[in-house]
């Protein structure tokens, strides 16, 4: 049996890292100001590759984007502007405000916490105006720094198993996760924020490649520790999640002769000290894949989540068709997407939700989601101020693109419990719980079939953030009481998992301003 079949682990994890009532309010833990972790990781040694500010208009809609990708058969590279262009308005700095405690760089995907513990990585052959190399993006400078020189393509084909996408990639975008920026505030919780916050910037990074005519793949299926070993981090701290290959040319590669070579490369600390905690690197070791055999079983297919066919009232939903849906292109809808504090109390239109919730849901390139358009989660509402439809409790059923009622009622307060006893999924418009059943995921995966459901629900939320701000109305994700929410929309959902939470409405404080 090999360390990633052995699923008492992802088990282990997920229960004990749930929310309760009591968990929650009896945690001793708070928030150490003086030893807050750094937003960034910098190296001391390194000079900095200043990267082109200037933000190319597509004039591509935002809603075309996070709906569509580009086919692979499409022969096209990135220059240097189009890589800009994909870091910043995937991981770049948006806005700064400054409060009496401090600075908060504000990035284009969302985040928990503001804390953005997400690291980004460029693997490139020689492009236009960037050679290749080895690269580290610098958000507070907006530059990369050259970890390696030359053509590193072909240690991540090996890493893949040579998965085609990748062995083609001109260019291949590597996210990692650092675990005390973020368990600094969530503690052991954090591994799931690894998925919720990688997937919400991997939504921007999909959505940018489709505006850019550029075909993109994410990869999950690695060798985790070649990875690594290729970026030089330390996997105690930080580690490689998600690859995602960009465009498409027929030159590959050549082999290198040996396996790189330890780096050892300065960066500042984090902080002043660091809390482990013991239970994320349980779940990362035991999700991580050792062999090549290991990554080409990954690669199978998927299993089909089947929900029952509707017993309920089912309500059709209208989404905006191609003509009719708002124009309002990628890079405006990403530059002033933000996460609402305070929702306005007021109802969203019906063509708006269905719209979201079709536009997020038509697929994902993934190598985890084959037949393209497979989805391992599953979509729950609780529907509070939408105009053409009763509030109460409902599941999204994509392939009849119809909302299914569970049970009827005004259930604004039952929101605001699940979502930790929090105000703003009372104020919402519409509360998306993200749902699964991780016996069959896991069964499938693996414990990587863990990192896989959370990832693809922070890509789903982020496409909904997306999907949402298109139409000027708002959202915010949250954390929730796990077992609470399965109750909640139980028995439908006796069997499943509750995986992400994103609440979606009309903003009070543009409400105010306008």
């Amino acid at each position: 049996m090999t360390v990633n079949s052995n699923l008492e682990a992802a088990w282990k994890y997920h229960n004990t890292s749930k929310h309760s009532y009591a968990s929650v309010h009896n945690n001793p833990h708070f928030l150490d100001w003086s030893n807050q972790p750094l937003p960034f990781k910098a190296y001391t040694t390194l000079e900095p590759l200043r990267l082109p500010r200037e933000v190319r208009q597509t004039g591509v809609a935002a809603l075309s984007a996070i709906a569509e990708s580009i086919h692979l058969e499409a022969k096209v590279g990135p220059d240097l502007e189009a890589l800009a262009q994909l870091l910043y308005l995937t991981a770049g700095i948006t806005r700064h405000r400054k409060y009496p405690g401090g600075d908060i760089y504000f990035r284009a995907a969302a985040c928990t916490g503001a804390l953005y513990e997400v690291e980004v990585y460029v693997v490139c052959g020689n492009l236009i105006d960037l050679e290749a190399g080895v690269y580290h993006f610098a958000p507070a400078e907006f530059a990369l720094r050259r970890l390696r020189d030359g053509d590193y393509r072909s240690v991540l084909s090996e890493a893949t198993g040579r998965e085609t996408t990748i062995v083609h990639a001109p260019l291949t975008i590597i996210c990692t996760c650092t675990y005390w920026r973020n368990a600094w505030k969530y503690q052991a919780r954090t591994y799931r924020h690894f998925g919720w916050d990688n997937g919400t910037l991997l939504a921007n990074l999909l959505a940018v490649a489709t505006a850019l005519g550029l075909p993109a793949r994410l990869i999950c299926g690695f060798l985790d520790a070649d990875v690594n070993r290729l970026l030089d981090v330390d996997p105690e701290r930080e580690v490689a999640y998600s690859l995602v290959a960009l465009g498409h040319v027929e030159a590959l590669a050549q082999p290198l002769p040996s396996k790189p070579s330890a780096l050892h490369l300065e960066t500042v600390p984090l902080s002043r000290n660091e809390t482990v905690y013991p239970a994320m690197h349980e779940i990362h070791t035991a999700s991580s894949l050792n062999s090549p055999e290991e990554v080409e079983i990954w690669r199978g297919k998927a299993p089909l989540a089947n929900l029952p066919p509707p017993t309920g009232p089912v309500i059709q939903l209208h989404p905006y068709s191609d003509t009719e849906m708002p124009r309002d292109p990628l890079e405006q809808v990403i530059l002033r997407r933000g996460s609402a504090r305070k929702f306005a109390q007021v109802s969203i239109e019906l063509r708006q939700l269905s719209t979201m919730l079709d536009r997020a849901t038509r697929g994902i390139p993934a190598d985890f989601l084959d037949p393209q358009g497979t989805q391992l989660n599953e979509v729950y509402l609780i529907v509070n101020a939408v105009e053409g439809l009763d509030p109460g409790a409902y599941v999204y059923h994509r392939d009849r693109h119809v909302l299914e009622c569970l049970k009827a009622g005004n259930f604004r307060a039952q929101a605001g419990h699940l979502g930790l006893d929090q105000q703003l999924p009372v104020e919402a418009a519409a509360d998306i719980f993200f749902l699964a059943d991780l016996q069959i995921i896991l069964g499938r995966f693996g414990n990587r079939g863990y990192r896989a459901v959370q990832l693809e629900a922070g890509i789903l939320s982020g496409k909904l953030y997306l999907a949402a701000y298109a139409q000027r109305l708002s959202a915010t994700g949250l954390t929730f009481y796990d077992d609470a929410v399965i109750r909640f929309f139980s028995p439908h959902a006796h069997d499943k998992s509750v995986i992400m939470l994103l609440a979606v409405g009309k903003n009070a404080k543009s409400m105010l301003q306008g």
